[in-house]
């Protein structure tokens, strides 16, 4: 499995952004997937994940929404309200060992390159 994420960039605070992560190759049937990131000095932290349920961390609950198009293999995280501490590098992640939306990145067998989301004015 291979993962292509796209959508990060600059944006002002209070702006939105839509990250966009496609899953290649044999995809197991029950899998989970998700987005983490991390920031500069920091470690990395989950975002959100959506398996049978879906997760997200207390700081972005009600800002962001992730979704996933099981034709299509691929996860959203449509990021609203976005603040300065968002900032960091995305990483989308995928898990072919259960349905579980787990939220330890060490679960997580695949992952995507990576793109950056800055929010500044």
């Amino acid at each position: 499995v291979q993962l292509q994420a796209s959508g990060g960039g600059l944006v002002q605070p209070g702006g939105s952004l839509r990250l966009s992560c496609a899953a290649s190759g044999r995809t197991a049937s029950r899998n989970s997937m998700g987005w983490f990131r991390q920031a500069p000095g920091k470690e990395r932290e989950v975002v959100a994940v959506i398996g049978w349920y879906i997760y997200y961390a207390p700081s972005v609950k009600g800002r962001f929404t992730i979704s996933k198009d099981n034709a299509k293999n691929t996860v959203y995280l449509q990021m609203n309200n976005l603040k300065p501490e968002d900032t960091a590098v995305y990483y989308c992640a995928y898990s072919g060992a259960s349905d579980y939306a787990d939220t330890t990145a060490s679960k997580y067998d695949t992952w995507g390159q990576g793109t950056q989301v800055t929010v500044s004015s």
